[in-house]
């Protein structure tokens, strides 16, 4: 099977310095590993890398790397995937990409985009559609990832779910989750309080029993009975007394 190619040239400098000048000679660093073999520092071109990569499967795309040594050397054509791609955030130029060596008849392990299709019954009678998932893991030969996977939620009534179980994946793909999972569902609408508490009216009468607010201004009147002060009046007579 033919895929995409792409030019890399292994790099002797390795570290922060040497991807420096990788960089400002115009080229992206990266790195090829995996199958147990030694990692490979290489230089590529960024242009070619992306024209090369699948619009739909992206790093899911299988290329051939040809990896020649520095000045020409020996080549040698090694089938690999993007495993991972470092982007600088205000440029969106590629800053870095490691690039994992795959066997075409072993599984790799890749997720892919989940899409929703037709409309959920439930949603007419004004349930929300809810989507748990939005990229799917799952296992399968190079040859066989999907490009994606599509959910049919038109049967779903309020209160209903699509799991991972009900997903079909194709021959030879199987999916890394819990088959009990759930991938969308129809819900219905959150109930709203129908009550606010009610801001306290100025000028309102007090309820039977309820103790009157002090005047603006005015202290609090003291607490009387056991162990409460007492009455200013009070003590004045005890003083009279005790002359």
């Amino acid at each position: 099977m033919d895929f995409a190619k792409v030019n890399v040239e292994v790099r002797g400098g390795t570290g922060k310095g040497g991807s420096r000048k990788v960089r400002a000679a115009g080229k992206v660093p990266g790195v090829v590993y995996g199958r147990k073999l030694d990692p490979i520092a290489v230089t590529f071109d960024e242009k070619e890398l992306l024209t090369s990569l699948d619009k739909e499967k992206r790093r899911n795309t299988v290329l051939t790397l040809s990896v020649s040594s520095p000045g020409g050397g020996k080549t040698e054509e090694v089938t690999a995937m993007v495993r991972e791609a470092q982007v600088n955030p205000v440029s969106r130029r590629l800053v870095h990409v490691d690039f994992l060596r795959v066997d075409l008849n072993a599984e790799v392990h890749v997720t892919v985009p989940l899409v929703l299709t037709g409309k959920a019954v439930g949603t007419t009678n004004g349930g929300n559609l809810h989507q748990s998932l939005h990229f799917i893991s799952v296992a399968a030969k190079p040859a066989a990832i999907p490009t994606k996977l599509e959910a049919d939620v038109s049967a779903l009534e309020i209160g209903d779910a699509l799991h991972v179980s009900d997903l079909k994946l194709g021959e030879g793909v199987r999916a890394l989750l819990d088959p009990r999972d759930a991938i969308a569902s129809v819900v219905a609408p959150k109930a709203e309080k129908a009550e606010a508490e009610a801001a306290p009216v100025e000028g309102a009468v007090p309820a039977e029993g309820a103790a009157a607010a002090p005047a603006a201004g005015g202290a609090a009147p003291a607490a009387g009975g056991k162990g409460g002060a007492a009455p200013a009046a009070a003590a004045g007579k005890e003083e009279k007394k005790g002359k």
